[in-house]
């Protein structure tokens, strides 16, 4: 098979790992699963804090893996990483080994968050398709959506029988996108030559590259911090939501079904960005959602049935994470890619680390509910906040145009 032909392949295999990754059916569940193991509020906003400082951390590394050793290597090392956090955190019973659990899956998610994406968008520079993008980071999200929505039912499913089922399930998934990995083809990208430069000079030359890129480029920056933001928002609704729901009498099949609709609205939002950005352009993605979001935020806190605006929150957020996923790769040379982007998932991790325990702080001395307020007033202020920066941009001009 030729090379042209197997950078092609990409694309579609890509698909089908993706699915398959998002056959996590511990996703939805894993908060409720780890209260009935005796953990507090409190304690499951440190497990998630320890995975977003792990993460922070670990994030630029990873990155370079990607950059330096190739986007399918560090693929395969991270879905290891999956599967070991899945059976600790099946086998394990106190804070500390679902520490290392938690450690474990945000290498997982930090060796995999910049490879995957420049894997996808380098094969298709190679092919001269970049311009599709778009439109297949779209596919790609129906591939997510699909995926959770099978997840969350089945995962919902057995967890009324009994959790266990639900791990045993997750790690054969996990097993195959394992032996699936190899099957990439590497695109043919200009990389540091390792074998005569040292280790610490080609990780030092990288960081600093990737540092100046985004400096010259003022708008990358702004792109990150900007989409980083708005879905640390929804994650911590998503995971905080699952115990809310639960207090309120409902099931673990209910929370289940709830998320794979909302996953269902992610997925048709996300294939359908290309065409609405082509209407409210750009201006329209940064000024408009944000303040979207945070109404669904607020009646979330609010609203008796905030469920159903968590699910047309998802849908806002699928539109704009397609968007500026586009937007932002337009704007990184490929050597760097990888790279730029684990500075990106950085950044969230940066916002998840207050966010995240602050919530399960606010939820142990007073309510969910009170939290998810304190959250809706964060989201307004850093709406309002942005819907003034960018006026202020556009008559001064600061940022080009991509």
């Amino acid at each position: 098979m030729s090379y042209t032909k197997k950078l092609h392949n990409n694309i579609f295999n890509n698909y089908i790992f993706i699915f398959l990754s998002n056959l996590n059916l511990t996703h939805g569940l894993w908060m409720i699963y780890l209260a009935t193991k005796g953990m507090s509020l409190v304690q499951l906003g440190l497990l998630e804090g320890i995975f977003h400082i792990t993460s922070f951390l670990m994030e630029v590394p990873t990155g370079l893996v990607a950059d330096i050793y190739g986007r399918k290597t560090s693929r395969i090392i991270g879905r290891i990483f999956a599967l070991l956090s899945i059976f600790l955190l099946l086998t394990a019973d106190s804070f500390i080994f679902f520490t290392i659990s938690f450690i474990f899956i945000a290498l997982s998610y930090n060796l995999e968050s910049g490879a995957g994406e420049a894997l996808i968008y380098d094969s298709l520079k190679e092919l001269k398709l970049e311009n599709k993008y778009m439109k297949i980071c779209g596919k790609q999200e129906i591939a997510v959506q699909v995926g959770q929505v099978i997840a969350f039912i089945i995962g919902g499913y057995l967890a009324t029988i009994d959790y266990k089922y639900v791990f045993y399930l997750t790690m054969i998934f996990i097993v195959i996108t394992i032996v699936q990995s190899f099957i990439f083809q590497e695109p043919n990208i200009d990389k540091e030559e390792t074998k005569n430069n040292k280790l610490s000079k080609i990780l030092k030359n990288q960081i600093n590259q990737s540092i100046n890129i985004i400096k010259d480029n003022r708008k990358i920056g702004f792109f990150i911090i900007f989409t980083q933001i708005i879905l640390a928002f929804g994650t911590s609704l998503f995971y905080y939501l699952q115990n809310f729901l639960i207090a309120d009498g409902h099931t673990e099949f209910f929370i289940g079904v709830i998320f794979s609709i909302s996953a269902i609205f992610d997925a048709i939002a996300g294939s359908l960005t290309f065409r609405l950005e082509k209407i409210i352009k750009e201006k329209g993605i940064l000024m408009i959602m944000p303040f979207l979001s945070v109404i669904c935020i607020w009646f979330i806190a609010l609203s008796k049935y905030s469920y159903i605006f968590y699910i047309i929150m998802c849908a806002i957020e699928g539109f704009i994470f397609v968007a500026m996923s586009d937007y932002i790769n337009r704007l990184i040379p490929s050597k760097n890619r990888a790279t730029i982007l684990s500075l990106a998932s950085m950044v969230f991790s940066f916002f998840m680390i207050f966010i995240f325990p602050l919530i399960g702080k606010i939820g142990d001395l007073y309510s969910l509910k009170t939290a998810f307020l304190v959250l809706a007033i964060i989201a307004t202020i850093f709406a309002i906040g942005n819907f003034i920066l960018l006026l202020n941009i556009n008559k001064k001009k600061d940022l080009p145009k991509t």
